[in-house]
C-alpha cells in the first residue's frame, strides 16, 4: 500500500534585494522564487504551513522590500532584528533550532552585501542538516523523506531523496514568483524580535564594490555555409583541458585546485 503524502512545515529565508538598474531595495528574485515554490507545496501537500523569516536591521527601505514577500499571500513575517553588519547565521540557527521546521528554503545568493552564496552551507553545517542546491521542485514527502528535483546545467534534472529536516536553495530554475499585491502587503504584520547580535568581524575588514561580469571568450567559428555555422554555434561545448581526480588525498586535491586557480588568473602566480 502506497503511503500517504504528508504536509510539511516550511520556513522560507528572505532577504532585502537590490534592483539591478536603479539599485533600489526590493524583494530578492531567488528568495521570491523560493517562496513561490513553498506556496505551491500548500496546494500540493494538504496540511503544509509556510512561514517567512528574515534576520537584519529594521528600516523604512528594508521594511518596504520585505512587505513585497507578504504581498504574495502571507499574513506575517518573523523579523530577527539586529544591528547593521551583524552576522545573521547565529541568529537564524538559534531560531530554527528552537522550533525546527521540516524544510528550509533559501535563495542561492543574496543581491546585497557579500552575495557569496555561503549562507545555506554555513547554516546547514551549524544545524547538522543536509543541504540540496539548485532545487527545481519538491515532488513528494513520505515518511519524513522528501523527493526533490534538482536542476543541472543545460536543462537537465536529477531526482534526489533527502531525509528531513533539510535546507534547500533555489535559483533561476525554480518557478517564477507571482506579483505582490500592495494592499495585503501593507495589512500584513512584521513580528520583530530583538536578538543578540554577533558582529561579522571578517565583513568589517572587507571593501565592498559592485560586481562586474567577467568577459567571455568568443568561439572562432570557421564554416562555409550558414547551416554549418549554426551547428557550430549550437554545439555543446566540450572541455579540452579538464582533469578527473579520483582516489586522491585532500592535500593533492587542494594542490590541483590551487594550480587551476593560478592558471586561470584568479590567484597570483
Amino acid at each position: 500500500m502506497r503511503p500517504e503524502q504528508q504536509g510539511v512545515e516550511v520556513a522560507v529565508l528572505v532577504s532585502v534585494g537590490r534592483h539591478p538598474i536603479t539599485g533600489r531595495a526590493r524583494r530578492a528574485d531567488q528568495d521570491a522564487r523560493g517562496l513561490e515554490l513553498a506556496l505551491g507545496l500548500e496546494r500540493q501537500l494538504p496540511g503544509s504551513r509556510v512561514s517567512l523569516l528574515h534576520a537584519g536591521p529594521r528600516g523604512e527601505e528594508s521594511e518596504a522590500a520585505l512587505r513585497g514577500y507578504l504581498g504574495m499571500g502571507l499574513e506575517t513575517l518573523t523579523l530577527l532584528e539586529q544591528a547593521e553588519g551583524a552576522d545573521a547565521i547565529p541568529a537564524l540557527a538559534e531560531h530554527l533550532a528552537a522550533a525546527p521546521p521540516q524544510l528550509v528554503i533559501t535563495g542561492a545568493r543574496a543581491e546585497r552585501g557579500e552575495g557569496s552564496g555561503l549562507l545555506p552551507y554555513a547554516l546547514a553545517e551549524r544545524l547538522g542538516w543536509p543541504l540540496v542546491n539548485g532545487l527545481a521542485a519538491v515532488e513528494r514527502v513520505e515518511n519524513g523523506v522528501a523527493t526533490l528535483l534538482q536542476a543541472l546545467p543545460r536543462g537537465q534534472r536529477r531526482r534526489l531523496k533527502v531525509r528531513l529536516p533539510a535546507i534547500v536553495s533555489v535559483d533561476g530554475a525554480a518557478p517564477v514568483a507571482r506579483q505582490s499585491a500592495f494592499g495585503p502587503a501593507r495589512r500584513a504584520e512584521l513580528e520583530a524580535t530583538p536578538v543578540a547580535a554577533e558582529p561579522d568581524r571578517e565583513l568589517a575588514q572587507w571593501q565592498l564594490a559592485p560586481a562586474r561580469k567577467r568577459p567571455k571568450r568568443l568561439k572562432v567559428i570557421k564554416a562555409a555555409s550558414a547551416r554549418d555555422r549554426f551547428k557550430a554555434a549550437a554545439a555543446k561545448a566540450e572541455g579540452g583541458g579538464g582533469q578527473v581526480l579520483a582516489d586522491v588525498t585532500p592535500a593533492q586535491g587542494a594542490e590541483a585546485i590551487l594550480k587551476l586557480l593560478r592558471e586561470e588568473g584568479v590567484l597570483p602566480r
